[in-house]
């Protein structure tokens, strides 16, 4: 048995010194300056340097890719910064515009009409559930303003003072079925009279009513007041045709009226208190 061991013994160190020798001579005959053992080491464990280099040369990626992306969303969060400040300056700017063009129709029509007094007034509040769209503005019967005066957005009639209290008031806009005023096509001169309902005011509409089936009004028609009223005067644009339709109750049309502006977009609006005789 120990003879066996001692061979076998005898046998590893052979081994050994075999494979001593022979990286010895790989490494003379290649003209390395490495020892016999260097070389065998360097076999045996190149696998595990190759694949400890493969760690360190991933988390060198990993570390130059979060570095990389700090910078991006850093870049990104300044972008996102200016994008908002752009949005800012463009909504200041378009306000700007609407203001401007509603005081330059505004002052076409005093000019127009020299006679007319106005109150000027801020939306104040607005009823999300009211499909007609009505809305308070900041001045009452205190500042002169009364039930039925026109609201004007520019050249265009909104609507009507519905009721007046001393600070405030509340306006009934054309898209609503109380809405009731004459009206007229300005080409035809054909009157009739602008109202609302349910239907139409959800797409932002109101009609011209109780049209004659062969009426003359048609697509791009332009509606205004016919000046029948006490209350509001004659030529405030409004709106345009948009189709003429068949009543369903009686044999007459109606035309599909677009308010002149979008009463959701109103910030600031005159109430028409006076217009003379």
């Amino acid at each position: 048995m120990k003879d066996i061991f001692k061979s076998s013994r005898f046998k590893l160190i052979t081994s050994i010194i075999a494979l001593l020798l022979v990286g010895a001579l790989i490494s003379a005959a290649n003209g390395h300056g490495e020892t016999a053992q260097s070389a065998v080491i360097g076999t045996v464990f190149a696998p595990c340097h190759y694949v400890a280099q493969k760690i360190s040369n991933t988390f060198d990626r990993i570390s130059k890719n979060a570095s990389g992306n700090a910078a991006y969303e850093k870049e990104i969060a300044q972008l996102n910064d200016e994008i908002g400040e752009l949005r800012s300056q463009l909504a200041d700017y378009q306000n700007l515009k609407n203001q401007n063009e509603l005081y330059k129709e505004f002052l076409e029509l005093k000019e127009e009409n020299k006679d007319f007094k106005f109150e000027e007034v801020s939306v104040t509040g607005r009823d999300s559930a009211d499909i007609y769209k009505s809305f308070t503005i900041s001045k009452g019967f205190l500042s002169g303003i009364k039930d039925g005066d026109a609201v004007l957005y520019g050249k265009y009639i909104v609507g009507v003072i519905d009721k007046a209290y001393p600070d405030y008031s509340v306006v009934k806009t054309v898209l609503d079925p109380d809405f009731n005023v004459s009206a007229y096509e300005i080409l035809s001169n054909e009157i009739s009279y602008v109202t609302g309902n349910a239907r139409l005011a959800k797409e932002g509409k109101c009609k011209m009513a109780n049209l004659n089936s062969s009426t003359d009004i048609s697509y791009g028609s332009i509606i205004c007041t016919a000046g029948i009223s006490t209350s509001v005067p004659k030529g405030l644009i409004i709106g345009t045709v948009d189709e003429i339709a068949d009543e369903t109750t009686d044999i007459s049309s109606y035309a599909v009226i677009s308010p002149g502006t979008d009463i959701d977009d109103i910030t600031t609006c005159f109430v028409l208190t006076d217009f003379g005789d």
